[in-house]
């Protein structure tokens, strides 16, 4: 929903704050994930199907990090919103991609589930892990 940024540990407390209340206003959203897709030479993931109701949650969101935090992401403020769960990226050279591509590519997936959350997650320096999650209204 909302590209990486870089934030001071300093106001995690903040971050969730805004995050608590956020979710708190907002409405469960039905999620669908239908097949795998990939953001050629690099990234493969699972496709997402958009919606008027994500979509709107996304917008929202961005719109309210920019104007109450301050979080920007130029880039993402250029292109459309692709929803999607990332499978593999910084861990894919463009030789293995291609080579899981062929994999995933022909793999069919569909799967639907009801989002109750917004998901805080933090990284690392190797993987994502969830910091905390704050739920919506319903």
């Amino acid at each position: 929903m909302q590209p990486p940024f870089e934030w001071s540990d300093d106001n995690v407390t903040l971050l969730e704050e805004f995050l608590r209340e956020f979710a708190l206003g907002r409405e469960s959203v039905t999620v669908t994930l239908r097949g795998f897709a990939a953001f050629v030479p690099r990234v493969i993931y699972i496709d997402v199907v958009s919606s008027p109701k994500l979509t709107a949650l996304q917008t929202d969101l961005m719109a309210n990090v920019e104007s109450n935090l301050g979080i920007v992401d130029p880039v993402s403020q250029t292109r459309a919103f692709t929803p999607h769960m990332t499978v593999a990226f910084r861990d894919l050279s463009k030789q293995n991609f291609k080579i899981a591509w062929q994999e995933f590519e022909k793999r069919q997936l569909d799967f639907e589930f009801t989002a109750e959350n917004l998901t805080l997650l933090l990284h690392d320096g190797k993987r994502w892990n969830v910091k905390m999650e704050f739920p919506f209204l319903s």
